[in-house]
């Protein structure tokens, strides 16, 4: 191709080349781009093979891993079959428990009817033959036969049912198919975290140290408010003083620091205590220096804690107005729970605030006197009212632990909100608030009147 004013005049407008030299520039172009396609040719056909291998060995792969499923599955079967036998044994030597004092009873009534049989007849005889000697012999005889007062009455064993929350294996099935690797060690965790073995708790739970906090008086006579659990087994104590204290289980007092209000509510994120301030979360560094960590606008802050997604939730106040927020740890709004499903308020004053191993976010309401339990979504579980509650949080099993301010004890729910027991240690508490799980089957229970921390033992070993 070439311009036809360049062929017949001398147009010279326009550079001309040989047609020879453009085809060798465009094959060099053709030849490069043709490189790179067939460099990439190679990694598509590693991929393919990849590919390929894995289409050959899926069916195997998917089959080891119901062997793996099943070999579980008869590892749970053969303990479900040994707690079986060792409660048919239980049974079984409750039974002839029973049986002898039931036996035993019963030939103690038969002789005792015998015995009132044996005066009745005595007496019919007497009011017929009206033999004085005799009815002054028998006299004494008679009244010396008391009534019954007391009965020993026996009852039949209860059984208690542990009941498997199905969400465990519907969690567990759905991180397999992202997740194939660690399917095992998941599965087994989630049933090792809720198996206590041979733990029960105590029927009368012991008071093993006390801690004076020295927390003054305030105006209402309360001294001691909230109390968190370092990772190492100490424990930060908030009370009627602009002051947070840390305490070693024993007592000893290790660490006393400055902050800006009351020490109402605490928690411990990231290694650090954190508290709440008027209309701000503040944390304590590492320097002693108290942190801002971000503002709660127009709403005032209550209970926090931390969650483990990493997050904090709050509990927050305006007017008659009560919400829960999570919040990220630089302050931006992740989720409010607010509302039910009727849209009507879930919360008159959310007041403390525990993340339980589920999931669920329980609060304790000040006005509504309750529990109440939304899932991680938000959606409304159960509520749990007729006390004063006060402080909330919950064991490695999901048990929700709960204070009774004017009651002088502990509620101890399940993770559905089921009542439980009650747990008053020897000695009793009084007035109490705050509440932490130490580990080992202990807690830390403040009486917020006196400002005296106790340490209860309430599972055995």
């Amino acid at each position: 191709p070439i311009c036809i004013l360049c062929v017949s005049i001398k147009h010279k407008s326009h550079e001309m080349s040989e047609l020879s030299d453009k085809i060798e520039e465009l094959l060099k172009v053709i030849a490069k781009e043709n490189d790179r396609l067939q460099s990439s040719k190679n990694e598509l056909e590693k991929i393919l093979e990849h590919t390929t291998n894995m289409l050959s060995s899926i069916s195997s792969f998917y089959k080891q891993q119901k062997v793996e499923v099943t070999a579980h599955g008869e590892k749970w079967h053969k303990q479900i079959e040994e707690t079986v036998k060792k409660l048919h044994q239980e049974l079984d030597d409750m039974q002839k428990e029973h049986e002898a004092v039931l036996q035993k009873q019963k030939k103690e009534f038969e002789k005792m009817i015998g015995k009132v049989n044996e005066m009745n007849g005595k007496t019919i005889k007497l009011q017929k033959s009206k033999n004085v000697k005799e009815m002054q012999t028998f006299v004494p005889v008679i009244q010396n036969r008391k009534n019954l007062n007391e009965v020993s009455q026996y009852s039949f064993p209860t059984f208690y049912e542990c009941k498997i929350d199905p969400n465990y294996l519907q969690t567990y099935f759905g991180f397999v198919e992202k997740m194939q690797v660690k399917k095992t060690s998941l599965l087994e965790n989630e049933f090792k975290d809720n198996d206590l073995p041979g733990r029960r708790i105590l029927e009368v739970p012991t008071v093993t140290s006390v801690i004076d906090t020295g927390f003054p008086a305030s105006e209402k006579e309360n001294r001691l408010y909230d109390m968190a659990v370092t990772e190492d087994n100490k424990v930060w104590m908030g009370g009627a003083s602009y002051e947070l204290k840390l305490f070693d289980l024993q007592g000893h007092l290790h660490h006393t620091v400055s902050i800006t209000t009351h020490g109402m509510y605490l928690c411990m994120y990231n290694k650090q205590v954190v508290y709440t301030g008027i209309k701000d979360i503040k944390m304590i560094s590492d320097t002693d220096t108290v942190v801002t960590m971000f503002t709660t606008g127009d709403w005032e802050p209550y209970g926090v804690t931390s969650a483990a997604s990493g997050d904090l939730l709050v509990c927050l106040r305006k007017d008659d107005q009560s919400k829960v927020v999570r919040y990220s740890s630089t302050g931006t709004v992740l989720q409010e729970i607010q509302y039910d499903s009727q849209c009507q308020p879930l919360y008159k004053w959310a007041y403390y605030i525990a993340e339980n191993v589920n999931g669920d976010i329980i609060v304790t309401d000040w006005k509504k006197n309750a529990v109440i339990a939304v899932d991680r979504l938000g959606i409304f579980r159960y509520s749990y009212s007729g006390f004063s509650s006060s402080t909330v949080t919950t064991d490695s099993v999901g048990h929700v632990i709960v204070t009774d301010y004017n009651g002088d004890k502990i509620h101890m729910l399940d993770r559905d909100g089921r009542f439980l027991r009650y747990i008053i240690p020897e000695g009793g508490i009084d007035g109490i608030r705050g509440v932490c799980i130490l580990g080992d089957g202990e807690m830390m229970v403040g009486e917020t009147k006196t400002g005296i921390a106790k340490r209860i033992k309430y599972l055995d070993e």
